[in-house]
């Protein structure tokens, strides 16, 4: 049931992701380009996104459990360490740089299009080298 669930979720994220237009690296360049040729549809999408999200987590924060799981997975402390902000600073780099992130990334493999796949092998092995170098 959760890969059913998870499946669905992220079907129906990849077709938000292409109707908005985020998987248009330019976009989102556009978007980021406030001194020039600003593009504000980013800003739309997040203003959109927080409409549905906000109320989301508020009724969410009222239960016990999740639906689909035994308790909530949260961080054990809301501290702010280093090592957020290095991975937050490394995202918004590449993010900057390529116009793409997760998300719109794998959406985007769809396309075939070969810049795309070096970007989420790039990504893919990224994510295995950080695993390895900084083990929780």
């Amino acid at each position: 049931m959760n890969l059913a669930v998870a499946l669905l979720v992220g079907v129906v994220f990849g077709v938000g992701l292409t109707l908005s237009g985020m998987t248009d690296p330019n976009k989102i360049l556009g978007f980021l380009d406030i001194a020039g040729a600003w593009q504000p549809t980013l800003a739309f999408v997040m203003g959109g996104a927080l409409m549905v999200t906000v109320p989301a987590f508020a009724s969410i924060r009222r239960r016990n459990r999740p639906i689909l799981e035994t308790k909530f997975h949260l961080p054990p402390d809301g501290n702010v360490d280093l090592r957020l902000i290095g991975g937050a600073a490394v995202f918004g780099i590449g993010w900057g740089v390529a116009g793409f992130c997760p998300g719109p990334a794998i959406t985007s493999l769809a396309s075939g299009a070969g810049s795309i796949v070096v970007f989420c092998a790039a990504m893919i092995a990224g994510m295995w080298l950080s695993d390895r170098a900084a083990p929780r």
